[in-house]
């Protein structure tokens, strides 16, 4: 078991196929939870549902996380029903359809931006004061992978990614005085949630998987539970002197 100050994880895309992954083992380490979701209520309800069973405190919240006001309101919601939210985690997003960067959409292009840099953005926003005013708090996010090694047709997902690496660094320089911290996860193929979607869209094909393999150390795919035990340390006190770093949870991609 981890230890965790008073309060909850606030998790942002707590309902997808990795968040909720995360979101269970928050609750199975130890910390209370509020899962942000914004169309699967009963997938959400699902998780509260087995953080209760472990006796933490849980409660569900829905957003649109484009919206700014809808992610002021959660974040107030979240600290009414839990008193403080001690961490942030960062799971939200949408779905990272292949496309080499010349035939990317540019409305997909927005859409990724909208979601994952400002929404994450207006989460820091709203989330800040209360933490300063608690004598800390922790932000994790879900990076790529793919930032220690590009993979063709992911630009949807790496490149805008890594604007929220930077603003992880940008936290943990300007709120570590306050006893905030900030670190991120580089996701990599995970079973679960997108790459489940994506394959049976037919754009991870047999010749993917053993081009992918290829590239691991650890040949298997990773679980959401695995990506949730390296998001508990950086959240949890065990975590507390790691601040603007990043950890890779990959299997070791393009090593």
């Amino acid at each position: 078991m981890a230890t965790f100050p008073a309060g909850c994880t606030l998790l942002f895309g707590g309902s997808g196929g990795i968040g909720q992954g995360v979101a269970r083992t928050f609750a199975e380490q130890g910390s209370d939870i509020a899962v942000v979701y914004r169309t699967r209520q009963a997938v959400a309800a699902g998780v509260a549902d087995h953080a209760r069973a472990q006796g933490r405190k849980a409660s569900i919240h829905a957003a649109d996380l484009t919206d700014a006001a809808q992610v002021e309101a959660v974040v107030a919601a979240a600290i009414a029903a839990h008193g403080r939210i001690h961490s942030v985690v960062w799971a939200a997003g949408p779905l990272v359809n292949q496309h080499y960067l010349a035939d990317t959409p540019l409305d997909a292009w927005r859409k990724a931006f909208d979601v994952e840099v400002h929404g994450f953005f207006a989460a820091v926003k709203a989330v800040i004061p209360h933490m300063r005013a608690q004598g800390g708090g922790s932000f994790v996010t879900l990076g790529s992978a793919g930032h220690d090694w590009w993979p063709a047709r992911d630009g949807l997902s790496v490149a805008v990614k890594a604007a929220n690496e930077q603003l992880v660094k940008g936290i943990a320089k300007e709120e570590g005085k306050s006893g905030i911290r900030a670190n991120s996860v580089l996701v990599g193929v995970i079973d679960a949630g997108q790459m489940h979607e994506l394959t049976r869209l037919g754009q991870l094909d047999a010749a993917w998987v053993t081009e992918t393999h290829k590239l691991l150390c650890l040949k298997r795919w990773g679980s959401a539970a695995e990506i949730g035990h390296a998001c508990v340390y950086f959240a949890s006190n065990e975590g507390g002197y790691t601040t603007g770093q990043s950890i890779s949870v990959s299997g070791g991609f393009g090593v």
